[in-house]
């Protein structure tokens, strides 16, 4: 069992930046591949950022690459994104995702834990 918790939201200006960081309990964090999803109002929850076990592989959303960066700290139990660039299109709450590929963290339906979201809002 995994328990994700995310912090860092917050409101923030266009061409802003914001951390998120998702702090994961369990001994068998490091086993596991990460992930960042996100989900505007009236939208699915989409895809947005995922890090493999090691941290030596990472996959972006085209929307996203070049501005977001995914990072974990196995020895914290902690992944993070960092946002900058933002835009108002990011508004959206974002959620903490485990599972336990890379092959299966990059689609809702095969995650495996959920943490419970962290608002982002981004003004224009």
């Amino acid at each position: 069992q995994v328990q994700l918790v995310e912090s860092g939201g917050g409101l923030v200006q266009a061409g802003g930046s914001l951390r998120l960081s998702c702090a994961a309990s369990g001994r068998t964090f490091s086993s596991y591949a990460m992930g960042w999803f996100r989900q505007a109002p009236g939208k699915e929850r989409e895809f947005v950022a995922a890090i493999s076990w090691s941290g030596g592989s990472t996959y972006y959303a085209d929307s996203v690459k070049g501005r977001f960066t995914i990072s974990r700290d196995n020895a914290k139990n902690t992944v993070y994104l960092q946002m900058n660039s933002l835009k108002p299109e990011d508004t959206a709450v974002y959620y903490c995702a485990a599972a336990s590929t890379m092959f299966t963290i990059v689609d809702v339906a095969t995650t495996d834990y959920w943490g419970q979201g962290t608002q982002v809002t981004v003004s224009s």
